[in-house]
């Protein structure tokens, strides 16, 4: 048995300035969610795919994504990002691991997802993240309020990796109790399950700005797949 990767995209790309979904952007020739989704199809172990898709774009999404043997199912996604997995965790069913990616994060690879996988199966919840480069503060009115230790700062990415039973119990909890966090470990965490780290790669970035476009060619040229 392998792991079920659940992708949300129901975003409207309003931090970049777009007036359509910045997933059907395209980057070297193919759009953003055809790039992401691809990953995965390639992978064996990933044996289903579920895209949390904006209301209005699921017969967009399936036709955008047809050829792609392994979704089975284009979801009408929530108003929150939390929503739209929890919709399609109610109808997953014979699965041992959920995975969640972002669709903006196209540049993740086989070798990361299979690193997470294999840890997700051992250690029943797994993130990917990369140590911080720089220093945190956290700043409260425009005053610093605190310092942190870098050494122990971490920025989380995606996928995250969990048991089923797990990841279905974080969410009904979060639901009972009408509660919103800020991605899906958080309601892990927040459940009573510890929460493991993966090493992640720079390179996983998530496309929200047109600055990150600029980062995505460089990241393709870097890999000697841009064609310019």
């Amino acid at each position: 048995m392998g792991f079920t990767t659940i992708i949300p995209a129901a975003g409207q790309g309003k931090r970049m300035g777009t007036e359509i979904n910045k997933l059907f952007l395209e980057i070297n020739g193919e759009t953003i969610i055809r790039q992401t989704v691809a990953v995965f199809q390639e992978i064996d172990s990933c044996e289903q795919i579920f895209i949390a898709a904006h209301p209005d774009e699921v017969e967009l999404m399936e036709e955008h994504l047809k050829d792609f043997s392994k979704v089975a199912g284009i979801i009408p996604g929530g108003q929150e990002r939390q929503h739209s997995i929890n919709e399609v965790l109610k109808v997953l069913i014979d699965t041992e691991v959920v995975m969640v990616h972002d669709g903006a994060r196209p540049f993740i690879t086989q070798e990361k997802i299979d690193q997470l996988y294999q840890d997700a199966l051992t250690k029943d919840a797994v993130i990917l993240a990369v140590q911080a480069k720089d220093t945190i503060k956290q700043v409260i009115n425009g005053v610093v309020e605190h310092t942190y230790d870098r050494s122990t700062m971490w920025q989380v990415q995606t996928p995250q990796a969990f048991k089923r039973d797990i990841i279905l119990k974080a969410y009904e909890q979060a639901e009972a109790q009408n509660y919103l966090g800020t991605d899906d470990a958080s309601l892990v965490e927040r459940a009573g399950y510890k929460v493991h780290i993966s090493n992640g790669d720079y390179d996983n970035i998530k496309i929200t700005t047109h600055e990150d476009l600029i980062i995505a060619h460089s990241i393709l040229e870097k890999r000697g797949i841009c064609d310019v």
